[in-house]
């Protein structure tokens, strides 16, 4: 990487800022991570997932003596209005829950670290939902896994050895969440349709972030914000992100209330967790002789790459699914078919099965990228997991959507544990007893993480 930008920052002065992180978090409110499709899990590790948000589940989660657990709302999936709606139903279960436990809590809404999603329309729900005021709303989308940074509150992708504004990569072209600023003060107000100008965005520099009294400084300014204001935090190594935290919970036990629009990294500091090396082959798969099984939904550029780098490997099948042929119910449900059973034979022969859309752009149902074709798509990907007879050595899910509605609607998910990480930002499910496949390890591949060969290189050590 090009690491200029990053090599002429000041150096990072973290000490003893995550031990005192790891303190105020043990000690204060309980973090409820809403995530907006699975892959939000991409940094942490012991935490459950819930696909079951109501006010019985919520309760028992937030009595729980872990420091954080995530709810999967998978609202990337759905329309603006959807979206906002079940946001804001899962927020009132919560607060109920929360009365119902008696544990207080703080919320951290999951976006996506190339900024897609429905962020102001969730943040929205959440603080109408919560009855709670909000003293003000703070963006981090920082991701160091995946190569995302934010320096002069610029929000960064790397792509090879270059750090592109991300306005100016793929995602930024969305055909739902496209946008046109990598100025995370311009995005705000660009997704708030003007509701919030970029000049009342306050923010967080490094150099505070890697100065003397960093926390304090930060704890501060927070205190210091009006009612209702955002934030911006700049990050470019976890030091910034634990300096930040460690302010940031100081103004939360002056009694402050702040709801967080984060991508990953930010929640492990939150939480207090430590980080752990990739998980090895043997706790990713399971036992037997059964190949194992990928599924492929993503169709960004990065997974389309990966997918060939796989196909390349000896002892694999190529299954591609027709995305056209679900135009019509009858050949949907034949497609579906069709599929399922060659996946089944291809593990019951011992080869692993990769089942990926395919690749146009454009099909009988629609465009890639639209919201109702892939809602379709998913849901075929879903129906072909629920129809396997065999049992997967490994189930490796690519894409979030995809991945959402796999571990839902294809394995029966109510609840499951992360065991940590596959790969950098890639993690790994253990499916609850409820599920298909109890015990089943899901490794949850986000579409925009990895490199070429990062796909190909986890099935040979699975």
């Amino acid at each position: 990487m090009n690491r200029s930008l990053i090599d002429s920052l000041p150096p990072p002065d973290g000490a003893g800022n995550f031990e005192e992180v790891r303190r105020l978090a043990a000690a204060g409110r309980k973090a409820v991570v809403l995530d907006d499709d699975p892959t939000g899990t991409q940094t942490v590790h012991g935490l459950d997932v819930l696909a079951d948000w109501s006010v019985g589940a919520l309760a028992a989660a937030l009595a729980d003596p872990r420091p954080c657990f995530y709810v999967l709302t998978n609202t990337r999936s759905l329309a603006a209005a959807d979206a906002a709606a079940l946001t804001g139903a899962i927020a009132a279960n919560l607060s109920a829950a929360g009365r119902a436990s008696g544990v207080d809590f703080s919320v951290i809404s999951r976006g996506d670290s190339t900024l897609r999603g429905h962020f102001a329309e969730e943040l929205g729900a959440l603080e109408m939902g919560l009855c709670a005021p909000i003293d003000a709303k703070i963006v981090i989308p920082a991701f160091f896994e995946g190569g995302r940074y934010t320096i002069g509150d610029i929000h960064y992708v790397a792509q090879g050895d270059d750090l592109v504004p991300a306005a100016e990569t793929e995602f930024a072209r969305d055909r739902v969440f496209g946008y046109s600023h990598s100025d995370l003060p311009a995005w705000i107000e660009e997704k708030t349709g003007g509701a919030v100008p970029a000049g009342s965005v306050a923010s967080v520099d490094i150099a505070t972030l890697r100065g003397r009294d960093a926390a304090a400084a930060v704890r501060s300014r927070l205190l210091a914000l009006p009612r209702g204001a955002f934030m911006v935090v700049n990050a470019a190594a976890y030091a910034d992100l634990e300096a930040f935290t460690r302010g940031l919970l100081g103004a939360e036990s002056s009694g402050r209330r702040y709801l967080v629009r984060s991508a990953a990294s930010f929640v492990r500091v939150r939480a207090g967790l430590e980080a752990r090396p990739p998980l090895t082959g043997p706790e990713i798969s399971g036992p037997g002789a059964a190949g194992g099984l990928v599924v492929v939904g993503s169709y960004v550029g990065k997974t389309t790459s990966q997918l060939e780098s796989l196909l390349g490997l000896p002892g694999v099948a190529a299954i591609e699914l027709a995305v056209g042929r679900f135009a019509a119910p009858a050949s949907g449900a034949n497609e579906t078919r069709r599929v399922a059973e060659a996946a089944r034979n291809e593990m019951a022969a011992g080869r692993h099965a990769v089942v990926f859309t395919s690749r146009g752009q454009t099909s009988a149902i629609g465009a890639a990228g639209d919201l109702a074709a892939g809602r379709i798509v998913s849901g075929a990907l879903a129906a072909v997991v629920r129809g396997l007879p065999v049992r997967p050595r490994f189930l490796i899910a690519k894409g979030g959507i995809t991945s959402s509605d796999i571990a839902v609607h294809g394995l029966g998910m109510k609840r499951a544990l992360v065991l940590g990480q596959a790969a950098p930002g890639v993690p790994v499910w253990e499916m609850g007893p409820e599920t298909r496949f109890p015990g089943m390890r899901l490794v949850v591949w986000p579409g925009n993480v990895g490199g070429p060969d990062a796909l190909r290189d986890l099935v040979r050590k699975a």
